[in-house]
């Protein structure tokens, strides 16, 4: 029997490094929409760190930073996306230094995430929250915004966008 070749075992950067081109740029964007190391109290230069604030929870702060850093979209357009209840918000708006939950901080942070990258493939960040407001075919008439309520949805809306990214509507 032949000896198996050593795999080479993965280095600390090659496992920080993502597998999406411009991912550290979109992770930038994504923190900046969320108030950036002035409310989220730390870089989030690398995946790790995102995943600590994260589980941590965001600053209650960083919805209010979110509801203005958009212009087309409404707060509460972001809400649903989210997954927020009014009586949530009212919460949070009451206790500004309260953190959201993980589960939350998540939503609110590929809510983000997903308004970056469509301000990267189309230009604007205009142009990204109104193609987010608008019925999409390729979505079976659905509003992207509409989808990101779910993990699926969620998903479905980041493939149109790398499909539109790449000139592949159909």
């Amino acid at each position: 029997m032949a000896p198996r070749a050593a795999r080479p075992n993965p280095t600390p950067a090659s496992v920080e490094e993502p597998a999406v081109l411009g991912y550290f740029d979109l992770r930038g964007a994504a923190a900046r929409l969320l108030g950036g190391r002035r409310i989220l109290h730390v870089a989030v230069n690398t995946p790790l760190q995102v995943h600590k604030v994260l589980e941590r929870g965001l600053p209650a702060q960083s919805l209010g930073h979110l509801e203005q850093a958009v212009s087309v979209l409404g707060p509460a357009d972001v809400h649903r996306a989210i997954g927020l209840s009014t009586r949530t918000i009212q919460r949070f708006r009451s206790a500004p230094f309260r953190a959201l939950s993980p589960e939350q901080s998540g939503r609110a942070w590929k809510f983000a995430e997903v308004l970056a990258r469509a301000t990267d493939v189309l230009g604007t960040q205009t142009a990204a929250e109104t193609w987010l407001d608008t019925p999409a075919l390729a979505l079976d008439g659905k509003r992207p915004l509409d989808l990101l309520a779910t993990p699926v949805g969620t998903e479905l809306v980041e493939r149109l966008l790398g499909r539109i990214e790449h000139g592949v509507y159909t």
